[in-house]
């Protein structure tokens, strides 16, 4: 008995033990088809640069633990934006500076000098920061993003600023220049750069304060998003962050100028749930418009969440595009059609009829993409309830006064932050299309996102249910709801 007991001992001590493998992914509360790192602290993307066949994920990283600090930058790479590998820390902490959010970008006219014609560079642009100071610098890679080496004259932009930060870049083709957006976080400012050459940098215009200004301003991206139904015709959206949420603009820019044509008052989202945050996207790739991927946690309680070894995950990759609705642009955000590949056989359902009731679904899991097409009852509330059981459930609904769809969490878990607890419900006013309305739903453990009518509003949601909490409802607080079709796909893991 005793040897018995040293064996189990050892295989908990011993650092990548057999035990520790064969858990590894299959942890609760783990994702089981978004990003996460192995082990670790992870926070904003950085860095989505897609180059030779591949698309590269970049992130803040804590090398040493499962809380925010020492950060670096950790390293993904993957063919399709869903099946991805891990690479070694990309951009080390060193000598008290940490690697901040930035971007990268494929030098492929070798403007830089770091590489040549034939072997063109991937140049990472990141912030530098101590407790004291920020400045953006420089790194490259002749290996396809393998291997780093930080440029031995930086910083290449420094304003002896405290709070100075996340540089994104991109190529501007009519001046044949890169432009640089750079965030002025206390004045909530965004500030544009140009430069030949990556390394000499000019400031030509700064916008705002505009929009929302509650909180502090980060990781600005600004790319052209083209619009639907218009092919050939792009507007130019800049995406911000502020806190714990995000906002956008729409408009032009000319080179130098970033021209807002929101409405007045009018702030818009791309993601109304509570766990969104510095999504960037990748300008340039396969499928002909941008991809953003964003942070899928919150700051108020991000160091709190109860999952080990690792905290924090990349949302789904998704598709921009830009629509007029009652004369207002609002970014369209698809899901990647490669998540498609990760179905099982579908479980479905047809014109069932819910009147002031709750019927509960056959079907069990917490690993599933749902797709829900419903005719909501006049009155009241009609949806759904996910991570059912134990009393406990999640709530999706629509509700027919307020013309809003609620994201309700506060009959889950919320036992390890007051933060989370007080964060419960999200809301987003939302319009029926010939008296309908459509959700698509991804529930990944412990994550959940809703895009509604083809994406045109979404939300992001953390929950924490035990694996037992894995059932499904319908429900209708009104008369004479629908659900017309119900398709809920299983779905395989990418690990």
């Amino acid at each position: 008995m005793k040897r018995n007991l040293f064996i189990i001992s050892m295989l908990f001590l011993m650092n990548g033990s057999v035990f520790s493998q064969l858990k590894l992914y299959g942890e609760n509360f783990r994702p089981q088809f978004h990003y996460t790192p192995e082990r670790n602290w992870m926070n904003d993307p950085n860095g989505l640069v897609y180059y030779k066949g591949q698309y590269h994920l970049f992130y803040q990283y804590n090398p040493y633990a499962n809380v925010w600090g020492h950060m670096s930058w950790g390293h993904a790479v993957s063919k399709d934006l869903i099946h991805w590998r891990p690479l070694p820390v990309a951009l080390e902490e060193e000598k008290g500076m940490m690697i901040f959010s930035g971007s990268a970008v494929a030098d492929i006219n070798n403007t830089s000098g770091f590489g040549s014609k034939v072997n063109p560079p991937l140049v990472a642009i990141y912030t530098g920061s101590t407790d004291t100071l920020q400045t953006q610098n420089l790194a490259y890679s002749t290996d396809n993003g393998v291997q780093w080496k930080k440029y031995n004259t930086n910083p290449v932009l420094n304003e002896n600023k405290k709070d100075f930060r996340d540089p994104n870049v991109f190529w501007y083709a009519p001046e044949k220049k890169w432009v640089m957006s750079l965030s002025y976080p206390i004045t909530r400012q965004i500030a544009f750069y140009g430069s030949e050459n990556l390394r000499d940098w000019k400031q030509l215009s700064v916008f705002g304060p505009a929009g929302d200004t509650s909180g502090v301003w980060e990781c600005p991206d600004l790319m052209k998003v083209p619009v639907m139904g218009q092919p050939g015709t792009y507007k130019w959206v800049l995406l911000t962050s502020q806190n714990a949420g995000m906002q956008y603009f729409v408009g032009d820019f000319d080179g130098k100028n970033f021209t807002n044509e929101n409405l007045k008052g009018k702030i818009l989202k791309p993601d109304f749930g509570t766990d969104y945050y510095a999504a960037i996207a990748y300008h340039f790739n396969p499928l002909g418009r941008p991809v953003s991927i964003g942070w899928a946690n919150n700051w108020n309680y991000a160091n709190e969440i109860p999952t080990y070894p690792w905290k924090g995950a990349a949302a789904l990759p998704r598709t921009l595009q830009l629509k007029k609705i009652n004369d207002t642009w609002q970014l369209i955000q698809t899901p990647v059609v490669a998540l498609q590949s990760l179905r099982k056989q579908p479980v479905a359902y047809t014109n069932k009829k819910i009147t002031k009731t709750t019927e509960l679904l056959g079907f069990k899991g917490n690993v599933w993409e749902g797709e829900f097409v419903m005719q909501p009852a006049a009155t009241g509330e009609t949806g759904i309830q996910l991570a059912v059981g134990n009393g406990l459930g999640m709530t999706l609904s629509y509700n027919a006064a307020t013309k809003q769809v609620n994201v309700d969490r506060s009959n889950t878990p919320d036992y390890f932050s007051a933060a989370f607890a007080a964060r419960a419900l999200s809301t987003a006013p939302v319009r029926l299309i010939n008296n309908e309305l459509k959700w698509r739903v991804f529930f990944d453990k412990s994550i959940v996102e809703v895009f509604v009518n083809n994406g045109e509003q979404v939300f992001t949601v953390q929950v924490f249910p035990g694996e037992e909490n894995n059932g499904l409802t319908i429900f209708s607080t009104g008369d004479g709801a629908v659900f017309k079709r119900i398709t809920i796909w299983p779905m395989k893991s990418i690990w």
